[in-house]
């Protein structure tokens, strides 16, 4: 399979992806960045690499009012994604290229998410400045990316790089956003998972790929885990989930 197989990865790991303690955690970070809650109305909201529509479910369970568009490279992924968010529209989209959405949603979303996408990308400077066409000026984009060491499964999903504060930093703004806020998150247990995911090496490929159910050993270390998630500090320096709100400037 290659590393980039990702209608391949979605029918692999769809259920292991949607089990995972850290994407939950990963969620509830996003909403905070996002505040949908304080937001003008109407919301509307992409999402950048909408995988197979967890995140956009979750959000339209939390705000069934927003409009939610999400674009991904995966046929797989989107087809998961619409069973999943019926009143969502989902698009197959090459990140790396220009936007081919329909016209009506240039300069469309009022806020925007990316999550766990630059990482898995070439050039993920083209792929800011191409979502940009989408973001209503002063829109909101909440970008979450990997920090700390790569594990044998990251490679194996197509991951580039893992990211510092400042290497996100520069991107952000080197594609003509402006950063209103950059931190980490997730010290201590998240970094812990991490570690967990790391030591397991290629064994984690074969037990998440869903030929055979999860070990149960991994099962109670997701469960434990995510009681765990909610004492890590959601803010500060060593957290290994960086996340970013980054906004499209107005018009001058």
């Amino acid at each position: 399979m290659s590393t980039d197989d990702w209608n391949q990865h979605w029918k692999a790991y769809a259920e292991s992806a949607t089990a995972n303690p850290a994407q939950a955690y990963r969620r509830s970070l996003i909403f905070r960045a996002l505040d949908l809650a304080r937001s003008p109305k109407p919301v509307r909201l992409l999402e950048i690499g909408s995988g197979q529509g967890d995140l956009s479910r979750e959000l339209k369970e939390r705000h069934p009012e927003l409009e939610l568009v999400g674009m991904d490279v995966s046929e797989k992924g989107v087809q998961i994604a619409r069973s999943k968010v019926p009143d969502g529209v989902f698009f197959q989209q090459d990140l790396g290229l220009p936007i081919g959405l329909p016209e009506r949603y240039q300069g469309w979303a009022t806020h925007a998410v990316c999550s766990e996408v630059l990482e898995h990308l070439d050039d993920p400077l083209a792929a800011l400045r191409n979502a940009r066409r989408c973001l209503a000026p002063g829109g909101r984009l909440v970008v979450t990316v990997p920090a700390g060491p790569m594990s044998a499964f990251d490679r194996h999903l197509g991951h580039r790089r893992h990211f510092t504060p400042a290497l996100l930093r520069r991107l952000l703004e080197d594609a003509g956003l402006e950063v209103a806020a950059l931190h980490g998150a997730g010290f201590p247990f998240f970094n812990l998972y991490r570690l967990t995911v790391v030591a397991r090496g290629k064994k984690l490929i074969v037990d998440a790929g869903g030929e055979r159910p999860l070990p149960k050993l991994a099962g109670v270390a997701m469960k434990v885990f995510s009681k765990f998630f909610q004492l890590n500090a959601d803010e500060g320096r060593h957290g290994w989930q960086l996340v970013a709100t980054a906004i499209e400037p107005k018009a001058a």
